[in-house]
């Protein structure tokens, strides 16, 4: 399969990733979008016969806080290659009893509690769009990395909600058991603008959240800290990248999911007044859509 072609799958996680086994890497590609600079360079390789790029949402060394990531120039990129698939790796606090350190959870839902939302989408000057966004995660890419875990005898929950704040402190204990009472049940502080431009994007996205700690709503526990996440981190890194090679063999070939034509009925101005500057700043999401002389 040529970098040409499309329906190629992303990888979005830990810096550590795509050191995996069975990945041969073939480039690093360095972007500059209308949106800026993403997270690091791509790494382009292939796992199975499939052309998989790598992005470390951090940076490699983890260099980037999570309120300072460029999503939209992460999105903006991987769309601009062809990716049709992406596969987020998480680190997440639990918010329920039943959900322990370096358990999986393939939640299906989202709360969002971040405050910049502005920046979670490619639209706006001049073009506007609403994506429907009431399922927000593939079921179907979902449902591939569900098998997956357990295939590989992970420890997996199914569904759940994924609640997202702004970061980068951890959240008071207050806060944490308001998100309890309010039956959260996983928290983290970057996936849903990935998921929010990703679906604008056209791209099914699904995420193996991994759980670090117990937040800090468990007294009997210590409070979250970074000493107790990064021991848990290694060990849910080595899981991700076993339960990734499992996966991509049963990713379908063609993008045929309903988030890969969810544009058809979500942009209300008509292309008719889509100004030049807008179209050519998101080029890489419009491009089916542009009228014919475009």
């Amino acid at each position: 399969m040529s970098a040409n072609n499309t329906n190629h799958i992303a990888i979005i996680g830990g810096s550590g990733l795509y050191k995996m086994d069975g990945f041969s890497l073939e480039e690093e590609i360095m972007f500059d979008t209308p949106f800026g600079k993403p997270s690091d360079a791509i790494m382009s390789g292939t796992i199975a016969g499939r052309k998989v790029y790598f992005l470390p949402r951090h940076g490699r060394g983890h260099t980037i806080l999570p309120h300072e990531i460029n999503h939209r120039a992460n999105i903006w990129a991987l769309k601009s290659l062809g990716v049709s698939f992406i596969i987020c790796v998480t680190a997440v606090g639990s918010l329920q009893e039943q959900y322990a350190p370096r358990d999986i959870v393939l939640f299906d839902q989202f709360y969002d509690r971040t405050s910049r939302r502005n920046e979670h989408t490619f639209f706006g000057d001049g073009i506007a769009a609403h994506i429907p966004f009431a399922d927000p995660i593939s079921e179907d890419l979902r449902s591939i990395l569900s098998d997956a875990a357990k295939d590989e005898g992970c420890t997996v929950h199914d569904r759940g909600t994924y609640v997202n704040m702004d970061g980068p402190a951890f959240s008071t204990r207050a806060e944490s058991n308001a998100n309890r009472q309010l039956g959260f049940d996983i928290i983290g502080m970057t996936n849903v603008a990935e998921a929010k431009l990703a679906r604008e994007a056209e791209i099914s996205l699904a995420t193996l959240s991994m759980i670090t700690d117990y937040d800090c709503w468990k007294e009997e526990e210590e409070p979250v800290s970074l000493q107790t996440v990064i021991g848990h981190l290694m060990y849910n890194s080595e899981q991700a990248q076993k339960v990734i090679q499992r996966a991509i063999p049963n990713i379908p070939a063609d993008a045929t999911w309903p988030e890969h034509s969810c544009l058809a009925q979500s942009i209300v101005t008509q292309p008719d007044n889509w100004p030049a500057p807008t179209i050519d700043k998101i080029r890489p999401i419009l491009q089916k859509y542009l009228p014919d002389q475009e």
